[in-house]
């Protein structure tokens, strides 16, 4: 039963209570104009009515999402006063007066996500009429225990949806550098920018019906997401990758500090994709887009990561009789690749699977036609359950692969000379919760390197990958006995670095050969350097012996691409015998300068506080046409520089806009060093009488 005085009533005016409202759903950092709020909690409105209501009157509220709204679809919910409706949405009236009346609305925890259209729908008798309220965001609630997205702990929740800065972890496993980067969730228009994503994709251009539908799945939503950060598909994505060194007058992947102008500049430009990205880059838009609609995410770096382009749960790498790379097949492995982690339960899969599914937005593979992957359940990949959706084989893979070593001789023969078990999957790190220290995530994707169970676990996934439709591709089936064969020579070997590696300085490293028997073994060894080319042979007799190797800054600095990587590889071939060769290799990262930032006076907010940055040049040549940039601010007016061997610091004003933890980030670029980068994690005290 409804309040007296409703008869040809009309409203005159809403509240939607934006500040107690967004508060409560903890929405209250997003710069919208329209209320946004989080499916399965109450939010409250107040009407105002032109007169009181009558007895006999009934009133419902109307909620419609998409294009074409309809009961059937779960796209448009009726519902009346104090009745739960059979699409989940309720209202309750609230504490009221004579010319207003105060409504809690609530959502069911499985709803749409998107922007609603809410009426308000009144019946006197036999006539109806309906009036427009206005418009409402929902997004997906960590915070209510029926969502799929519910995380429990709230130090969770705050880092990995609240959080607008991060930590991205790169380099190698050797020596792994922390890069910060700005996710910028809440600023303004990201979160109508998120929403239009998910209207240009190809899932909803392709049936848009349906695709609303679905939206209230973050299984779904994840895998759309993740073909859109990308623009391989012709689908308007985000980002295009390139792997090259050569990004004529589009940005260079390595000076991106942050996703906000990313996202700004692909819809100012009409959603053409923006140039350029690479994996941290892919990872780093996809985490603003899924903390903004409400899905708990992270960045993962995995180091030795591995590409399987034929399916075969290997890596195949190619070199010639000298060992030298060579450029074969489409396998590949990288240094290290970042993908995000999301949150939410698996009901397809089963409560096992529950928890971090990894999403993987750069595009490698396609799947099902789109270069998309994920969500893939951390669980199943762990246990090689590789038959399960979506794309856990290929994820398998870049965490868990061996990697078959061949030489490839001038008559084009091929020979297996090692299978390394151990080499893919390192150092699997993401941020800390709570502070920028990195975890190593390693044993959430696999048991330790060597294990029974690792080992049975990569037979199991064999086995499944051979007994399923999951490849077309599976060329050559992998041999679990083989590798015992190969992994095992008479002759070890490893580089060692007598020193660590700094740009500007000669490279000094030994390659230690050891004799595993008890006769003495004559060895030819290859040695070769690339991105530079040096090719040495030596003959040798071990028990053990060491080989210097000395690779001067003269040769190598006009040859390093920005990652400043160099590969050494060493070809060891026991003479006289017909035993397999040994491959020895390792990439080395060349240390650059560090960039010092220090804060000299108190952060408060809107109050200009001062900044001093340190950088040093540790070579013996002038370093020139030096820039540095904070915060998107270039702070040297005329370029600087900096003599050999000389350190020098700049001290700026700097005024900060809002309160609480935020991150300060500095990009140092010169004709010597491309992109250096620093970060300083401030935390700006709001100011006194506001």
């Amino acid at each position: 039963r409804v309040p007296e005085g409703l008869q040809k009533a009309t409203t005159d005016a809403l509240d939607w209570h934006p500040k107690a409202n967004t508060s409560a759903h903890h929405t209250d950092r997003y710069t919208h104009a329209e209320l946004t709020v989080r499916r399965g909690q109450v939010f409250i409105i107040t009407l105002w009515f032109n007169r009181p209501w009558q007895t006999g009157d009934n009133l419902a509220f109307v909620t419609e999402i998409g294009p074409a709204p309809s009961e059937a679809h779960h796209t448009k919910a009726i519902f009346n006063l104090s009745e739960a409706g059979a699409s989940g949405w309720t209202a309750v009236q609230g504490p009221s007066e004579s010319s207003y009346v105060n409504f809690s609305i609530s959502s069911p925890a499985n709803a749409i996500i998107g922007r609603y259209k809410l009426s308000l729908q009144i019946t006197s008798g036999n006539k109806v009429s309906s009036k427009f309220l206005g418009h409402f965001v929902l997004l997906f609630n960590p915070w209510c225990s029926g969502d799929d997205v519910h995380i429990a702990n709230e130090d969770a929740r705050q880092e990995y949806v609240l959080d607008e800065n991060g930590i991205i972890f790169i380099g190698n496993a050797n020596y792994i550098e922390a890069r910060g980067w700005y996710y910028g969730q809440f600023q303004d228009d990201i979160l109508n920018i998120c929403l239009t994503m998910l209207d240009l994709s190809l899932y909803c251009r392709q049936d848009p019906v349906t695709d609303m539908f679905r939206r209230g799945d973050p299984k779904y939503v994840g895998r759309v997401i993740s073909s859109m950060i990308n623009g391989n598909d012709n689908d308007n994505g985000v980002l295009e990758g390139s792997w090259n060194d050569n990004f004529a007058e589009h940005e260079n992947p390595s000076r991106w500090n942050g996703s906000v102008v990313i996202l700004r500049k692909w819809r100012q430009e009409n959603y053409k994709s923006v140039q350029y990205g690479q994996c941290w880059v892919f990872a780093g838009v996809m985490c603003t887009v899924m903390r903004c609609l409400g899905i708990p995410t992270r960045l993962i770096s995995n180091f030795n990561s591995a590409h399987d382009a034929d399916g075969n749960l290997s890596i195949d790498k190619y070199y010639d009789s000298a060992g030298k790379s060579l450029n074969i097949g489409r396998d590949s492995s990288w240094d290290y690749h970042v993908w995000n982690e999301v949150w939410f339960s698996r009901r397809d899969l089963g409560t096992p699977y529950n928890g971090w599914q990894v999403l993987d937005s750069t595009p490698q593979e396609q799947s099902k036609g789109i270069f998309q992957c994920g969500p893939a359940s951390v669980r199943a990949i762990k246990e090689g359950d590789v038959d399960l959706d979506y794309d856990t084989l290929f994820v398998f893979t870049e965490v868990n692969a061996d990697c078959n070593q061949w030489i490839v001789y001038k008559d084009g023969t091929r020979k297996k000379v090692y299978c390394d078990t151990e080499r893919i999957g390192k150092a699997i790190s993401t941020k800390a919760v709570g502070s920028n220290s990195r975890v190593d995530v390693t044993n959430n994707y696999k048991y330790p390197e060597g294990s029974h169970e690792e080992r049975e676990v990569y037979k199991k996934a064999c086995a499944k990958a051979r007994g399923s439709n999951l490849t077309e591709r599976l060329s050559e089936a992998p041999n679990e006995g083989s590798s015992e064969t190969v992994r095992k020579p008479e002759v070890s070997g490893v580089f060692k670095l007598v020193e660590p590696p700094v740009f500007g300085k000669d490279i000094n490293l030994i390659l230690i050969l050891t004799n595993l028997s008890s006769e003495y073994k004559p060895v030819k060894v290859n040695l070769s350097a690339s991105t530079i080319l040096l090719i040495l042979s030596k003959y040798v007799c071990i028990s053990e012996k060491q080989i210097q190797l000395k690779i001067s800054y003269a040769q190598y600095e006009k040859s390093l691409t920005d990652a400043k990587k160099i590969l050494v590889t060493a070809l060891c071939e026991v003479m006289h015998t017909q035993e397999a060769k040994m491959l020895v290799e390792k990439t080395i990262t060349l240390e650059t300068p560090t960039i010092f930032i220090k804060v000299l006076t108190p952060v408060v907010k809107t109050q200009p506080f001062a900044l001093q940055v340190v950088i040093a040049n540790h070579l013996y040549e002038p370093v020139t046409e030096c820039v540095l940039t904070v915060e998107g601010s270039r702070l040297l007016k005329e370029q600087l520089t900096l003599r050999p061997q000389e350190r020098t610091s700049i001290t700026f004003q700097i005024i900060p806009f809002k309160s609480g933890q935020r991150q300060l980030q500095v990009n140092f670029k010169s004709n010597k060093f491309r992109d250096l980068k620093g970060y300083k994690t401030l935390m700006v005290a709001p100011s006194s009488g506001f």
